[in-house]
């Protein structure tokens, strides 16, 4: 049997926002065409896969079942357009791409180089952003690839691939701040002082209490923790470059590591050149 995969891309997008009015605004399309074909992959499968008895469908014991095989095929399409791409040279004109600071040492002379060489005539441009805000500049379309710290989940229409590297992090203050003089640093002496935390724009759980200012991306967080307002939680990589008036604290659970994603639009996979970008941050 044959399950469209526009039906297959509503479905997970109707069950991750819980609205078939939201999946068709995400989608742009008519809510009665997300209906249909929601409808019709119902049919297909043989039994409903929402509830309809409140205001808002729910799904239901069956519909998650099928949901987790849905995301699976749902990567693996990803996967096949991406060497579909790769097979068919058919090169874009401008790559564009929004990453955060954890990726600065990956973007480095040697890959740009090699980029600008193979793709002469593909303009790249790139920007700043973190966590959430790199996927809502995705989703809207202002760029192509996202470079992102590992989300815990993505929407159902962003697909993502792990890198080989990843991110340590650590704690760490300005030379001349109260903590820097402690041979470690206890819970209850970091409440004691302000936090400097990272916050996009994009919403998020605020779990942060106590004296907390943020800001909404890294380099500006370093730079706040050089000016002695806080501690901060900052990637090595970013201190070893530009941070060397900063003092690593010795608190208990650090260095902590993060995973980092490479993400794109399930509606827009990038072409040629973008894939190949692709490929060469994952592999290194």
């Amino acid at each position: 049997m044959k399950y469209s995969p526009e039906a297959l891309t509503a479905f997970a997008l109707a069950a991750e926002l819980g609205s078939f009015s939201a999946a068709a605004r995400k989608l742009r399309k008519s809510q009665s065409t997300i209906s249909v074909a929601i409808a019709n992959l119902e049919a297909d499968i043989g039994c409903p896969l929402f509830d309809r008895d409140g205001r808002q469908p729910r799904i239901n014991a069956a519909g998650r079942q099928v949901l987790g095989v849905v995301n699976t095929i749902l990567n693996a399409n990803q996967q096949l357009n991406a060497l579909s791409v790769r097979l068919v040279d058919n090169v874009e004109s401008l790559v564009s791409m929004v990453a955060s600071d954890l990726f600065l040492p990956l973007l480095n002379r040697e890959l740009l180089s090699r980029f600008a060489e193979r793709f002469p005539d593909t303009e790249f441009r790139c920007g700043p952003s973190e966590h959430g805000d790199v996927i809502v500049m995705i989703q809207e379309d202002f760029a192509q690839l996202g470079l992102t710290a590992s989300q815990p989940h993505y929407p159902a229409d962003i697909a993502h691939q792990r890198l080989s590297s990843q991110a340590a992090f650590n704690l760490y203050v300005s030379h001349n701040h109260p903590l820097a003089a402690l041979p470690s640093c206890s819970n209850l002496e970091l409440s004691a002082e302000r936090q400097l935390r990272l916050k996009t724009y994009a919403p998020e759980p605020d779990t942060s209490t106590g004296n907390v200012w943020s800001v909404p991306d890294y380099l500006t967080l370093l730079e706040f923790t050089r000016m002695g307002l806080g501690w901060a939680e900052l990637p090595d990589s970013l201190v070893e470059r530009f941070g060397q008036e900063l003092t690593r604290l010795n608190v208990r659970g650090y260095p902590r590591t993060v995973a980092l994603d490479v993400i794109w639009s399930r509606n827009n996979a990038p072409g040629v050149a973008g894939q190949w970008l692709v490929d060469q941050i994952t592999r290194n």
